[in-house]
Parts: structure tokens; sequence; C-alpha cells
């Protein structure tokens, strides 16, 4: 928790703001519900790792980390409207905190900018998005990880339909002309991303 205390304190410090009373309990409470298996505080750090690490290439530093902080704030694996009500949280949260509206609307587009169904319109939203994806190219070990956490999460749906299912969600990544949209994540990861997607996808 000291770490990511330490991310959280750092990024409202970049923002020349303070957080709101009890944002930061009520955002790890939720990375803590039972129903996750992924989407928790354990991705949360590893995009937040990630964040520090190429936090030169950000247009506006801040607020792809709040983003992150916000992105899987909201999370019902049989709800399709998680990155719409966790935008919104982050805005009201945003605005209670005093930021300005310019800041509120990039870090409420970034925060949607998370279901990667369209290319990313900034670098900002290159940069989150191929953040949130870079677990795709991780190491062999944490992308079996991964892919048990997920299967997890949704436990509920039948082994046939969610193998076809699943097989189509990582096929889209693997036929895209590229994974990662900035360059230096691009190079980090893409080649290690493409060896997971056609082992998971061909097995």
């Amino acid at each position: 928790m000291d770490v990511l205390a330490a991310h959280w304190n750092a990024s409202w410090k970049r923002l020349g703001s303070s957080a709101p009373a009890g944002l930061l309990e009520a955002l790890l409470a939720a990375y803590r519900e039972p129903q996750r298996h992924y989407h928790t505080l354990q991705h949360l750090e590893e995009c937040l790792r990630l964040a520090d690490e190429y936090a030169e290439q950000a247009e506006h530093p801040a607020e792809p980390e709040l983003a992150l902080w916000f992105h899987d704030a909201v999370y019902e694996v049989r709800a399709h409207d998680n990155e719409e009500r966790s935008a919104q949280w982050a805005v009201s949260s945003l605005r209670e905190a005093g930021l300005a509206a310019e800041a509120c609307e990039r870090i409420h587009a970034l925060i949607m900018a998370t279901r990667h169904n369209a290319l990313p319109a900034t670098l900002d939203a290159a940069l989150l998005t191929d953040i949130d994806l870079a677990i795709l190219g991780a190491p062999p070990a944490r992308f079996a990880e991964y892919e048990r956490q997920i299967r997890a999460e949704y436990a509920w749906v039948p082994p046939e339909v969610y193998a076809d299912k699943r097989r189509s969600v990582l096929l889209a990544f693997f036929q895209r002309e590229h994974i990662y949209a900035t360059p230096s994540l691009r190079a980090r990861f893409e080649a290690p991303a493409r060896a997971n997607l056609q082992r998971a996808t061909t097995s």
C-alpha cells in the first residue's frame, strides 16, 4: 500500500491539487472487490509502475496517472458501461478537488479510451492504452496468470462459450497492424505480445 500511496500523492502533487478526503481509500476498496481477479490492485500497480517509467512522454503527465487510478474503478463483469461509470466517478471527484474543466474532460476521455474500441486520439490516450495493454506483452508466466485471472472473472460463462469468445478478443488484438501505438512501448512489448497471443489463440 505504501507504493500505491506514493503514486497517488505524486500524481496529485503534479496536478497542484489535493485529493478529496477518503477518495484513495474508496478506490483501494473498489479494486479489492471479490468479483475481481485480474482487475485488481496488482493490475493497477503494474500500470502505475509503467506510467512512472514513461511519464516524460505524456503531454499532461499527471493525467494519464489519474486516469489509470480510475480506469477500472467500476468493474462489474456482466456490465457494459464500466468505463463510463468509472469516468463519471473520476470527473465528479476531480471537480470536487477543484480541477479545471479542461483537465476533467481530458481524463474522462482517457478513461473511455480504455474500451480499446478505437484508435487513441491523443498522445496521452496512446500512452494510457498501451500501458493498459502491456499485460499482453508480459513474460509468459505472467501472461498465463493473466489468462487464468480473466477466466476466473468469467467463471459463470460455460467453458466452450468462454473459449470461443476469449479467442475472438485476443485475435482482434493480434490482427491489428500494431498492438501498441507509442514507439517506445511498441519496441518493448509488440514482439512478446504477438508471441503470447499466437500461443493463446492456437492452443
